[in-house]
């Protein structure tokens, strides 16, 4: 569906050029880094969860289209949510990337602008960008969990 791709194409650029929850943000936040040595993407999430929930991210880094915008769209998705929701989410994209993941992922959770990424399958070698925030994610989740 070449409209459909358009659509697609343009919710990805748009993220690229205006991230959201671009920054970093001071203890007691925690901090996950992530980098992709093949290509040069580098990622850093940081989070604040207070009472299960994820009260305020930050995304800084830096890095192709797919690994920005990736990012920039996981922040939307989670601030706010509980973090059995920020893991659930990161499951459905690891899924919807062809990426194994344990069990089938809770598909009630709607992706919103995060079903742009559906494309990068059709391109193996940028799945590890789009891939590389959801990780580091949930690096900053295991963290905040101790």
């Amino acid at each position: 569906m070449p409209g459909l791709e358009d659509l697609y194409r343009e919710i990805i650029l748009d993220h690229y050029k205006n991230p959201r929850n671009r920054g970093t943000l001071e203890p007691p936040a925690v901090r996950g880094e992530g980098h992709n040595p093949l290509c040069g993407d580098e990622i850093e999430v940081f989070l604040i969860v207070k009472d299960g929930i994820v009260e305020d991210i930050k995304i800084a880094g830096q890095g192709c289209s797919i690994s920005q915008s990736s990012a920039s769209m996981m922040g939307v998705a989670v601030k706010g949510k509980t973090v059995e929701n920020a893991r659930a989410f990161i499951a459905r994209i690891k899924h919807m990337l062809s990426i194994d993941e344990e069990g089938e992922p809770d598909t009630s959770i709607a992706l919103g602008d995060l079903e742009a990424l559906t494309g990068v399958v059709k391109f193996p070698v940028r799945i590890k960008c789009a891939v590389l925030s959801w990780n580091t994610l949930a690096e900053a989740l295991d963290i905040a969990a101790e």
